[in-house]
């Protein structure tokens, strides 16, 4: 897997989030990111992680997705396999932040706002959710790596 942190993004709760030139990452997740909903956050569900091919994939679907993180993502990848991660696997993100994949994030309703056509639109590409591991500073740019769990 050859991936990149394509952008970080934070927000004040719900979505969009917008784009920032770094973000500090602890336990819980990126520092100055909110969750609208209890649900959303916590220290299983602390980074949102999501794919620029997704982007791709709705476009072609004439969903207007332009900015990073019209879907709430925190993360936005390039060059991700969605298709071959599970969880339990772990990546490293840049030089320091490790994460472990949780759960295939589940779209809710709040994406409406993006599109009539959501959740249903969404879903099988809707991203990840995980726990940190070990924390540190995002950028974008910034390779992700797969990380063999022993």
């Amino acid at each position: 897997m050859s991936a990149e942190i394509v952008a970080v993004c934070l927000g004040k709760g719900g979505i969009p989030k917008h784009s920032v030139p770094s973000a500090q990452v602890v336990q819980s997740g990126l520092v100055g990111d909110r969750h609208r909903y209890e649900l959303h956050g916590g220290f299983d569900r602390a980074i949102c992680l999501l794919s620029e091919e997704v982007y791709a994939s709705l476009r072609e679907d004439d969903v207007r997705c332009e900015t990073p993180g019209t879907f709430g993502e925190n993360v936005l990848a390039r060059g991700l396999d969605d298709a071959r991660l599970r969880p339990g696997d772990r990546l490293r993100l840049g030089p320091e932040v490790v994460i472990e994949i949780y759960d295939i994030r589940a779209p809710c309703t709040t994406l409406k706002s993006v599109d009539r056509r959501f959740p249903d639109l969404m879903l099988g590409r809707s991203g990840w959710m995980a726990r940190v591991i070990e924390t540190g500073v995002l950028e974008p740019g910034m390779p992700i790596v797969r990380v063999d769990t022993v």
